[in-house]
Formats: C-alpha cells, structure tokens, sequence
C-alpha cells in the first residue's frame, strides 16, 4: 500500500474509543473529598440535562505538574460539547415535527430518541425510490460491490430508483473517525497489527462497546449523513457500517419505513460486525458466511445466499479469446496468463513477471510456450519499470484497466492475491487462480475456498507459481481444464440481479403495508 499522505500518524478510532468507553462510570458515585495526585481521568455523560448531551474528561490535580494535561481535557471537552449539542436536520422523506427533534433525549447509548418518524412514500408513490449505499474504501472490494449493486438497478429498473454512495466514515464523521481508510491501510501494511486488531475485536462484548461508545461521538454527525439523501433503502456493503445507522433509525422509529439491509462482500472468513440482527436482510455470498449469520443471531428468513456482487458485464456473453487478445496487444495463439496485483499494483509482480518469463520459454526450441498479462493498477512506477525489461516471451503491460471481464476472458489462468471479488470474477470466467498472498482474518479462509474446492492452488513463492503455470501449459494441461470447470460450476454470476430483485420485492411489499391498513 502507498504511505499515507497525511501528516497526523494513522490511528484506529476504535481502540481510542475502547479506551475512554472503558472508563466511563456515574459521576454521582465519584467521591471530590479526596485528593490524590491525580484523583480520576473519566469520561462522563449527563443524560439528565435534557436536551442536550454533556461528555467531558475530568481531571482533579493538585500538582502543577497536570496543567498542560488539564488545558488538553478542557480544549477536548469543549470539542466533545461542540458536536454533541448540534441538532440534525429531519429525514426529508419522513415528516418529523422540528419541534420534536428540538426535544429529542439520549437513549443512554449516545444515540438520538424522541422523534416519531412517520413515511410519506405513500404519498409520494411516484417518485423514484432512493436508495444509500453505505462502504468505505477500506480495500478495493468494497467500491466494487457498490458500484455493482448500483449498475445492476440502473439496468434492471432505469430511473424508478435513484442509488447514492457514500462512504460513511470518511464523509459523515469528525476526526479521527473519518481516518478509517488510512488507519485500515496503515493496519494492514504492518501486518501483525492488522491481525491483532481483527481479532481482538472479534468477541461481540468489544465491538458493541466500541460501537456503543463510539455512537456517543459521532450519532448526531451520521443521522445528518443519513438524511442528506432521504432513502427508502439503505445497503451495507461494509462491517462498520450496520451498528451506528440501525441505532440512529430504531431510535428514530424508522426501522419499520426504510429498508436496511447488508451485503457481506467477504466470501468465506468474515468479521462477527457483519451481522446486527436488526436488518431486514443478510444477503450472503456462501453457505459458510449464511451459517455464520445464524451463529450470530440472525434468523434463516433474514439470510438469503445469492453470491458475490460484481459488475454486470461479468453477465454478458463473452467474446472468443482471440479477438480479445488482438484487442489488448496480446498474441492471438499463446496460452496466456494473468497477473494482478490489485488496484495498488502492489506484490512480488516483478519477480513473478521474470520467473514466469524464464518457465515459459522453451530453450530447445528458442521459443514461447505462454504469454503474460500484468495488470499493474495505478502504480505508474511499476508499469514503467515492467515496459523496460527486456522479457523472453511477450509480456503485456497495463495500468489501472475498467474492463476487466476482457482481461480475464483473454488468458487461460490468473495470479492474485485472495481478494474475494477477484476470486468471484474469476469464477465466473472459468480462470484457475493461484493465489501468492493474503489479508490475515477476512482474507484468510479464501485460500481453503480455492483450494479445497478444486478452483486453484497456493503459493508465496514466484519460482514455485511459475512452475505451476508451466506445467498447466504444458504436460498438465487437463488439470488446467478440471479446475476450470470447477471455478465455473462455483461461480454465481446473477448474484447482483437476484439481490436487487430482491430489494425491489422488500420495498414492494412495504409500500402495500399502508394501503392494505387504510383499505
């Protein structure tokens, strides 16, 4: 991953919210006769000043030694009054009494309650239904799947849907929350952090305190995020991006008026905040993920398993090889190979490209026995880099490509890390995958999935990887077949459209709940 570019060092917001979330307690318990050093650092919430919501950090001193600590709480607790007392704007598509949310309280939770939300879609039949697309671009996956859903209702239902997507944290939070993206990035970079902070979160008594004490922060910012686009539905395609809404729309009264649901983009392994009880539905990309749906307290009515979301063009017929190849550059009659590495271009790709080169060129008869397809994404330095090697056997270079169904439906087999959309992609193309790395926890059980299932094999190692690609072009060709079949009988191509469909049915049958009431 590319360092960040900011100046601030990238933080997890969780784990700071773990921290104050842990020492908070009833001031009316504290005992001000008593004088220690530092007698008490505490976060307290008044939830008796109605209507607004006090938070500060106490610190009682006696040395002078505290003072600059004492400035730091002070500043800190005016920033936490500034954005607690700030009233957000009504659901334009729900009629609530602005006199109401002037009154509204705090539900103990950080979230806002008091307001009686009450539809107006009934009468507003006609109009476009609006749909949120909640992701955050931790990872490419998550755009993607978005991107996806919103093409594939364009296509299905034209303009009788209006689709919106947000990144939740980076755009309807303060700092440090709105540092999502870097902090994922920066965890992810270094490894072991990334892992320890997945599962350290893991156990449901640590990602509901944290998102319970983070809810107190930053519920007022997100309830204005949400009603900036006034949706009949809202879509999670992230697993930060369930807690905080569904408290801000049960709070509000409006669980029963707008559509929530999640789509979980992890296609095996995946994070216990994927799932929240409260959503209407759990659109699951396998058997594995909808059985730990269950396990987490969703009912078999919530869950439905449609696959993975990809760009609708993966559905169209695909062209022979050969004319795609002559398209991209490539030659018409080599057996080819793809090779990614993400949207980053990040990975051994160079040392990968030169093994490759070496395995595929046969040196009895001075000649190719495969070709290469890299796909570098916007890692301009790499492409370069590549263009200037003076390769045995053709090599293809490209930057960051928007038709990738056509890179995929040119070559014969595909080197990856386990992202589970390219996993998905592949599938559908009928692409054996050999998979040189992956993310520790959501990326994890991919690699059994490939595996296990007959789609592909493992390797971190660029000679081994492209010994196996060697061998698939040659003496072993018929296992390149078998896994291809595999990959195919695995993938789900419609997934998109049958979770839009769906959706369509969910608002349908809501909007006749008023008509059959009145009736």
């Amino acid at each position: 991953m590319q360092p960040s570019t900011v100046s601030q060092e990238p933080t997890n917001p969780f784990g700071f919210v773990s921290k104050l979330g842990s020492l908070v307690f009833d001031s009316s318990r504290l005992n001000t006769d008593v004088h220690t050093t530092c007698l008490s650092n505490y976060l307290y919430f008044d939830a008796r000043k109605n209507p607004k919501i006090v938070a500060s950090l106490s610190l009682n001193c006696k040395d002078a030694a505290f003072s600059s600590i004492r400035r730091v709480m002070e500043q800190f607790n005016s920033a936490i009054k500034f954005h607690c007392e700030r009233i957000p704007l009504s659901f334009a598509s729900v009629r609530v009494d602005p006199a109401e949310i002037n009154g509204c309280g705090d539900d103990g939770n950080g979230v806002l309650e008091g307001s009686e939300g009450v539809p107006v879609n009934a009468a507003a039949s006609d109009a476009p239904k609006k749909v949120l697309i909640l992701m955050s671009d931790t990872g490419g996956g998550h755009r993607a799947s978005a991107e996806a859903i919103k093409a594939a209702f364009n296509e299905e239902f034209g303009e009788d849907y209006q689709v919106f997507i947000t990144d939740l944290w980076a755009d309807h939070t303060p700092w440090p929350f709105n540092q999502l993206p870097k902090s994922y990035n920066f965890l992810v970079k270094h490894g072991t952090l990334w892992k320890m902070t997945y599962y350290a979160t893991a156990p449901r008594v640590i990602h509901r305190t944290n998102f319970a004490a983070t809810s107190t922060f930053i519920a007022r910012e997100v309830a204005k995020g949400l009603m900036k686009y006034q949706p009949d539905i809202i879509i999670s395609v992230h697993p930060l991006m369930q807690h905080v809404p569904l408290r801000i729309l049960r709070s509000k009264g409006l669980l029963d008026k707008i559509v929530f649901t999640t789509v979980v983009t992890d296609l095996s392994t995946c994070h216990p905040t994927w799932f929240h009880k409260l959503v209407t539905r759990c659109y699951c990309p396998s058997e594995e993920v909808a059985k730990r749906a269950l396990r987490a307290g969703l009912q078999r009515s919530q869950t439905k398993v449609y696959g993975l979301p990809v760009r609708p063009s993966f559905v169209k017929p695909v062209r022979p090889k050969g004319e795609l190849r002559k398209g991209l550059g490539m030659d018409e009659h080599l057996p080819a190979v793809l090779l990614m590495g993400g949207g980053e271009g990040m990975g051994p790709i160079e040392a990968t490209a030169r093994a490759l080169s070496n395995a595929l060129y046969d040196e009895t008869n001075g000649e190719p026995t495969g070709q290469i397809l890299v796909i570098c994404g916007r890692n301009k330095k790499l492409v370069n880099k590549l263009q200037s090697i003076d390769f045995k056997i053709p090599v293809e270079v490209k930057g960051f490509v928007t038709k990738i169904e056509e890179c995929m439906g040119a070559c014969n087999c595909i080197i990856t890390k386990a992202g589970p959309g390219t996993i998905a992609e592949a599938m559908i193309r009928g692409l054996p995958i050999i998979l040189n790395n992956y993310i520790a926890g959501q990326e994890a059980g991919n690699v059994p999935y490939v595996v296990q299932n007959g789609c592909g094999k493992f390797s971190k190692s660029p000679k081994e990887i492209a010994r196996i690609v060697s061998q698939w072009f040659g003496p072993r060709q018929d296992e390149l077949i078998t896994m291809s079949q595999n990959a195919l009988r695995l993938a789900r191509p419609d997934a998109v459209f049958k979770i839009v469909h769906d959706l369509h049915e969910l608002v349908r049958q809501r909007d006749l709940v008023p008509q059959i009431c009145t009736a």
